[in-house]
């Protein structure tokens, strides 16, 4: 019997969402399977790399992320058409930072005029980053979104704080928005489901879960985008379907670990192709969690994740793969100079090991009698003395040795109390460690649940309220439509007794009043 690959079914897919307008459109999501297994289904569209431009010069890029694009750096429009020419972008991604109120602050008017050179510079579709201070990100792309109206950008990120405002400019202006929450899967639902409520079809919506750089960041985000999936894919939830938009670049390169020089950490290798790695490890591993927008910085570190993108979706070697290219000189660091001595002693063996006994003491042998003088007779000759020593010295190496063994075995026994004591205190502190998580855990745990609680108590609301609006709607449709069939009854009409003029009848309606009043 050959071999069966076990497949499995999933209630949801993914929504697909088309970025960009005219010829220059670009569709991401639609895929009917976890990423990348098309064994189970369907992934017509592999995920997009985005390259990032910034609305004005950087001042803390390291000097590898810079030489890529050291001539058009105060530019963004050249920044942007070089990228889309040279690089290949398939989206560029304008990374509004000097709007930010803690810097330059630039006025929305500013912004708005950038983006509108940088769209005129590149025929691809362009998403609008902004400072990720709400007020000012909604002022901002509320401007750009009215001066770009029809041009479909991507505009975000949109948060629970500023959603109306640029949710409401979006929808009127015909743009596609980004909703981004704090790496939580319920607060990225509710976002999603504040801006349908809005109005805003969930089919103009991309999900941004905030995207960590290394180490715990990266882990968690990637847990959180596995955990968005599962919940789009098995559960079928529709809140949920929609592609997912990684701000990585801006993550990585603002790391300790990318600019240090080859002089502050040596140990950590070349820098020029260590950034690089980070960048590229941080973009496959998002690949994997079901990214479909990947906003990345280093043409190298492109480079890598579209083979990667290719090798695990056509197939192929990686060994064709052509190597980093480096932009800088290469720097010779020796290592073998950096590492500590090799210590290839046992520490166990070591402890266990006696130490070496002193050597007993050498008797002294008897001189030679003088050459001159004459021999004794036997019979009158006297014992040697070696015989008569010999039994004490025994005895004080026996007692030395004695000593010696008790001392090593008072040691031994001291050092297993000390071995032991250091083990209890350790089996201690991860317990206590376990603990802590633990709690920490079920904390976590309640407060998800309260909070999807929450959530559900408002959607039920929500339904309840929509129910009864189309139930009155309903009634009050069914009583129009009794009134306009019904035929107009006769209305009897008698002329009054006393016949009044029209200044007579204001006047005495007026007496009327303020009989009452």
């Amino acid at each position: 019997m050959g071999f069966e690959i076990t497949k499995e079914s999933y209630a949801g897919a993914i929504k697909g969402i088309t970025i960009g307008k005219g010829d220059n459109t670009l569709t991401i999501g639609a895929e009917s399977c976890y990423p990348f297994y098309q064994f189970e289904g369907d992934m017509p569209n592999k995920p997009v790399i985005a390259m990032e431009i910034w609305d004005m010069e950087p001042q803390d890029w390291p000097a590898s992320a810079l030489a890529p694009f050291k001539d058009v750096i105060s530019d963004p429009a050249a920044w942007a058409k070089k990228c889309v020419e040279e690089f290949g972008a398939q989206i560029i991604v304008l990374q509004l930072k000097s709007i930010d109120p803690n810097d330059q602050d630039a006025s929305p008017e500013d912004a708005a005029a950038t983006v509108q050179k940088v769209i005129s510079a590149i025929n691809v579709p362009l998403v609008v980053w902004g400072c990720t201070s709400p007020a000012k990100d909604e002022a901002v792309l509320k401007k750009i979104a009215e001066v770009c109206q029809g041009e479909n950008l991507i505009l975000g990120p949109v948060e629970e704080k500023n959603y109306k405002g640029i949710g409401a400019a979006a929808m009127g202006y015909g743009h596609t928005v980004i909703s981004s929450s704090p790496i939580d899967v319920n607060l990225a639902k509710q976002v999603n489901i504040l801006l349908e409520n809005l109005g805003v079809p969930l089919n103009k919506v991309i999900v941004d879960p905030t995207t960590g750089g290394l180490g715990y960041g990266l882990e968690y985000t990637y847990s959180v985008m596995e955990r968005l999936t599962m919940a789009a894919m098995t559960q079928g939830d529709d809140k949920l379907q929609n592609p997912i938009i990684n701000n990585l670049a801006n993550e990585v390169w603002k790391c300790k670990e990318a600019k240090q020089t080859a002089e502050e950490a040596p140990e950590l290798g070349d820098p020029e192709r260590r950034a690089i790695l980070m960048e590229a490890v941080g973009a496959v591993s998002y690949f994997m969690a079901g990214s479909n927008i990947m906003i990345m910085r280093h043409p190298e570190a492109i480079k890598l994740a579209k083979a990667f993108i290719e090798l695990i979706s056509n197939g192929g070697s990686a060994a064709d793969i052509a190597p980093i290219a480096k932009r800088l000189d290469d720097v010779e660091i020796d290592f073998a100079a950096l590492a500590p001595a090799p210590d290839l002693s046992i520490e166990e063996a070591k402890a266990a090991a006696p130490a070496a006994k002193p050597a007993a003491p050498k008797a002294e042998a008897p001189k030679p009698a003088a050459a001159a003088a004459p021999a004794a007779p036997k019979a009158e000759a006297a014992p040697a003395p070696k015989a008569e020593a010999a039994p004490a010295v025994d005895a004080k190496a026996q007692a030395e040795a004695e000593a010696k063994a008790k001392a090593e075995a008072e040691a031994k026994a001291k050092a297993d109390a000390e071995a032991k004591a250091k083990a209890d205190a350790a089996a201690k502190v991860k317990a206590e460690a376990d603990a802590k998580a633990k709690a920490e855990a079920d904390a976590k745990a309640k407060v998800e649940a309260e909070k999807k609680a929450a959530s559900d108590a408002a959607a039920k609301i929500e339904a309840e309220e929509q129910a009864l609006r189309e139930k009155r709607a309903a009634e009050q449709a069914k009583h129009k439509t009794a009134q306009s069939s019904a035929p107009a009854a006769p209305v009897s009409m008698t002329p009054a007794k006393e016949q009044l003029s029209e200044l007579d009848k204001i006047l005495k309606g007026l007496d009327r009043v303020h009989k009452r009043v």
